[in-house]
């Protein structure tokens, strides 16, 4: 438990970031401010969360694709006294298709939610969680088996960003920078006492990749893609520990070398499958 902790939980209203939002409730009794840009289930989680787990819990209609929602969202916490503990980047959109068939509206969403909106939060509330004093009975505090942190940052990257990959070009080249992105930060906020940690997994079960729901039962069973209540427990392990990189499962830990070196021939053809098989 880590009770008076505040967790900023960005894409809070399902998949991934619903389940940051339970757990870290659920486990760790912090506070949440849930931002996401679907009102009505965003509410519902908030309500759901704070009878379940006693936790106060606000929820934040926000379109984080806007070039200036990060200043909104840091603005708005100033204004409402509110202090973040924890920061998690989880909000992430997805869509496979050529790069030149693409609408500029959508390539410019994904750029703005994934490297612009990402690389400002970390900016900003990582500025505040530097300046932070702990008193003495917070820098008591042991979570995961280790000295609590000024501040935690968590951002979610994926193992595409090794791939060259056709008709997922833009989401691939965004988790490239996220990943690397946060490594370099992890050793400029580690001398200040605060924690970056950046979660490069493979394949995760949610709608996001739009995958028919006998595919996603099929990979699941194979072990090619992990239910994103195992992925968050993990996730928040390492960021409370202070870990700064991490690719969950063993197999994908031993392929990333190999993602680089792809040959053409079968990533055009894993190109055809993913795209008959979309919804």
């Amino acid at each position: 438990m880590v009770n008076g902790m505040l967790a900023l939980v960005t894409g809070a209203s399902s998949g991934i970031g619903l389940q940051y939002a339970t757990q870290l409730a659920r486990d760790y009794h912090c506070d949440l401010l849930l931002v996401s840009n679907q009102q009505q289930e965003l509410q519902q989680v908030a309500e759901q969360l704070a009878a379940a787990y006693g936790v106060k819990t606000i929820a934040r209609y926000q379109d984080l694709s806007q070039t200036d929602a990060a200043e909104d969202l840091f603005a708005y916490c100033e204004e409402q006294g509110l202090v973040v503990d924890i920061l998690i980047n989880d909000a992430g959109v997805f869509f496979f298709n050529p790069y030149c068939e693409t609408a500029m509206r959508r390539i410019e969403l994904m750029l703005n939610l994934h490297v612009v909106t990402v690389a400002k939060l970390c900016r900003l509330f990582g500025e505040k969680m530097m300046a932070r004093e702990l008193s003495e009975q917070e820098q008591s505090q042991r979570i995961c088996g280790r000295r609590r942190k000024k501040g935690y940052i968590l951002n979610m990257s994926s193992m595409s960003a090794w791939m060259a990959m056709p008709g997922i070009q833009t989401y691939n080249a965004t988790k490239a920078f996220i990943y690397n992105f946060s490594k370099s930060l992890w050793y400029e906020l580690r001398p200040k006492n605060v924690g970056i940690t950046v979660m490069a997994p493979g394949a995760v079960d949610t709608a996001l990749f739009g995958l028919a729901p006998n595919l996603r039962k099929l990979a699941v069973a194979l072990t090619v893609s992990i239910p994103p209540e195992k992925l968050v427990k993990r996730a928040l392990r390492k960021m409370f520990r202070g870990v700064k990189k991490d690719t969950p499962g063993v197999i994908n830990y031993l392929c990333t070398p190999l993602l680089k070196h792809t040959p053409d021939w079968l990533l055009m053809l894993a190109m055809r499958f993913v795209g008959k098989y979309q919804k």
